[in-house]
């Protein structure tokens, strides 16, 4: 994938998102939301933090499994059931995508919800990537 990362100096300045990516390549991969299930189908980690890293983890293995890399990540949206909680621990989770994920930011969302399909989670993780 080649992937074209805009942020324009009018829009203030992005920190852990890009605001824009321009994305070419030939096949698109839909990731479905992960949260911090383990292979076991049980809910990992009691804070935030990390669920946060089980959750990216998983995404990124389907997305592996799909022959892509973090790189390819066009846009991710993170779901979370505590929007202050993400906000108070948004440098860590920023050191956590840089650890998992790169610099190379995709276009991203967080969106607060009332609640996750597993009453514990506290955060998941959808994207689309596009690969060479």
């Amino acid at each position: 994938m080649t992937a074209e990362r805009l942020n324009p100096p009018e829009l203030s300045p992005p920190a852990g998102f890009s605001h824009a990516v321009v994305a070419t390549g030939t096949r698109l991969v839909m990731l479905a939301g992960q949260t911090a299930l383990d292979a076991d189908g049980r809910i990992t980690g009691e804070t935030l933090p990390e669920q946060f890293e089980r959750a990216l983890a998983n995404l990124l293995t389907a997305l592996r499994h799909a022959g892509g890399t973090p790189a390819d990540l066009a846009r991710a949206t993170v779901y979370t059931t505590d929007v202050p909680a993400y906000r108070a621990h948004a440098r860590e989770l920023g050191r956590i995508w840089r650890e998992l994920a790169g610099r190379d930011y995709p276009a991203m969302a967080v969106i607060g919800v009332s609640r996750l399909w597993d009453a514990q989670a506290l955060v998941e993780i959808d994207g689309t990537a596009v690969l060479p």
